[in-house]
C-alpha cells in the first residue's frame, strides 16, 4: 500500500495523506502482526513490571553525574543561514546535537557533510537521525543505497546514527513493526562493515509495547525514544495514570528486559508546540502552550529525566523553528524565546554537576546538586505556589533564565517557573 508522500515544510513532518478508511483496512489485514506484538509483551510483562518497581524505588535516591546530558537538535537551513544556527547553538552551552537526514534528500548529502563538519570543528558531538518514507519500505534497494552513502560520507563525523524515525505513525511510511525491522536489519550489516554505531528504535510517544518486538533482534548501541508528553501539558501531569518520571522508569525497565545486554537510554526528541504559531505548529489545539510555559516545562523535563539516573541524554527538537523551536526565525533578526535562556541556564548550571538528592515531603519539587564543591538546588511547584524553608544559609537565587531574583533568607516562594537556589 503506497500513498503520495507530502512534506509539511512548516511543521517539519509529513502530511498524513492516507485516508482513515485505508489505514483501518491495512490494520485489519495485518492482524497477525498485532497478535505477535501481544504475545511478546505478555511474555515479558512480569519481569518488566518487577524491574519498573525497582527503578521507581531507586530513582532520585543515589548520586547521578550529569555529563553531556543536555542536548539540542539543529537542521540544515534551506536559506543557507547555517553559520547563524551554529553560533546560536554555541550560545546555549550544549555540546551534543542531532541532525536529521531524510532519505528523499539524498542529493543533499554533500550539504549535510559540510554542515556536520562545521559542527564537529566547533567541538560538538553529532548524532544523525535517518528519516524514512513509504517508498523505502517498498523499494528496499533504494533504502540500502541511501544507508551506504550516508555511512560512507557522514560516518567519519557522526557519533551515532539513529535508524528510522517515529515509524509508529503511518505518515512516516511504516505500517507495522515488521516493516520497521526490514529497514533496520540491513543497517546493521552495513554498519558493521563501516564501523559506525547505531541507535534506535526511535518510537514516538508512550507506546513502549513496540520495544519487545524490536529490541531483541537489533543490538543498538543506544536505545532511543521520542518521548513527548505535550498532550497532557506539564511533565508532572499524567497520561493513563503515568507521569514523565513513571514513563521513564517503565521505558528503562522495558529496555533492560528486552535488549541484548545493557543499553543506555536516549530521548532523541521532545518539545512543546507554541500557541499562535499556526501553520508552523505541528499540532492544533490543547498541546500548544505559551512561550513561558514551554520554557518552564523544558527545564522541568530535563531535570526529572536526568536526575533519575535512567536517561543518559535528552535532545530538544529543535533550536530554530517558528512553531516550537527555541528561536523564532519568522522575525528579523531571529528572536530568542524564553526557552532559549532556560536551556542555556540549565546547561551552564547542570553540566558537570552531580545530582545528590531530592527533598522529600515538600509541596514543591526540590532537587539538590553539587558542582565544584558548591551545592545548589533547582526547585519549582508544579501545581500551586508553595513556600519552602531551607535550613541552610542562602547565598543567592536565580530564575529560570539565569537572572538574579530577590529572596528572603531561608524562605523561598516557588511556582511553576524553576528557581536556582545557591548556598554558602
Amino acid at each position: 500500500m503506497s500513498f503520495r508522500f507530502e512534506w509539511n515544510a512548516y511543521a517539519d513532518q509529513p502530511h498524513n495523506v492516507a485516508p482513515r478508511s485505508e489505514r483501518m483496512r491495512h490494520h485489519w489485514k495485518r492482524a497477525g502482526s498485532y497478535l505477535a506484538l501481544a504475545a511478546a509483551n505478555l511474555k515479558r510483562a512480569v519481569p518488566i513490571l518487577s524491574r519498573y518497581r525497582e527503578y521507581r524505588k531507586a530513582m532520585f535516591m543515589k548520586p547521578v553525574s550529569i555529563r553531556n546530558g543536555i542536548a539540542c537538535s539543529v537542521s540544515l537551513r534551506e536559506d543557507g543561514r547555517n553559520d547563524e544556527v551554529v553560533r546560536l547553538l554555541k550560545e546555549t552551552g550544549v555540546r551534543e546535537t542531532l541532525v536529521r537526514v531524510a532519505s528523499w534528500e539524498k542529493e543533499k548529502i554533500g550539504d549535510f557533510e559540510r554542515f556536520i563538519r562545521i559542527l564537529r570543528q566547533e567541538g560538538f558531538q553529532v548524532s544523525v537521525s535517518l528519516l524514512q518514507q513509504r517508498d523505502d519500505v517498498l523499494s528496499p534497494g533504494k533504502w540500502e543505497a541511501f544507508l551506504s552513502e550516508v555511512f560512507e560520507r557522514l560516518g567519519p563525523f557522526a557519533d551515532c546514527f539513529e535508524i528510522g524515525h517515529a515509524w509508529n505513525r503511518t505518515k512516516w511510511g511504516v505500517w507495522d513493526f515488521t516493516e520497521y525491522l526490514r529497514l533496520a536489519v540491513p543497517a546493521f550489516s552495513q554498519a558493521s562493515r563501516r564501523g559506525v554505531r547505531l541507535a534506535g528504535p526511535a518510537v514516538i510517544d508512550f507506546e513502549f509495547h513496540l520495544y519487545p518486538v524490536t529490541l531483541p533482534g537489533l543490538p543498538f548501541h543506544k536505545v532511543t525514544s521520542l518521548l513527548y508528553v505535550d498532550r497532557v501539558g506539564a511533565p508532572e501531569n499524567k497520561q493513563c495514570g503515568w507521569n514523565t518520571v513513571q514513563k521513564v522508569a517503565l521505558l528503562k525497565a522495558v529496555v533492560d528486559c528486552c535488549a541484548t545486554g545493557s543499553r543506555d537510554l536516549w530521548i532523541t526528541e521532545v518539545n512543546w508546540p507554541l500557541k499562535g504559531t499556526e501553520p508552523w505548529s505541528p499540532v492544533s489545539g490543547k498541546p500548544n502552550v505559551t512561550e513561558e510555559e514551554q520554557a518552564d516545562y523544558l527545564a522541568r523535563y530535563y531535570v526529572l529525566c536526568l536526575a533519575g539516573g535512567l536517561v543518559e541524554k535528552v535532545f530538544w527538537w529543535q533550536l530554530v523553528a517558528p512553531g516550537y523551536g527555541l528561536v523564532d526565525s519568522r522575525e528579523e533578526p531571529w528572536r530568542k524565546r524564553p526557552g532559549f535562556e532556560a536551556l542555556r541556564t540549565l546547561a551552564r548550571e547542570l553540566e558537570g554537576s552531580e545530582f545528590i538528592g531530592k527533598v522529600r515531603g515538600s509541596a514543591a519539587e526540590i532537587f539538590l546538586f553539587r558542582r565544584d564543591g558548591r551545592e545548589f538546588v533547582i526547585g519549582w511547584a508544579p501545581s500551586a505556589p508553595a513556600e519552602h524553608v531551607f535550613d541552610r544559609r542562602i547565598a543567592g537565587v536565580r530564575g529560570r533564565d539565569g537572572r538574579e531574583k530577590p529572596f528572603e533568607q531561608g524562605r523561598i516562594r516557588l511556582d511553576g517557573s524553576p528557581r536556582y537556589v545557591y548556598f554558602d
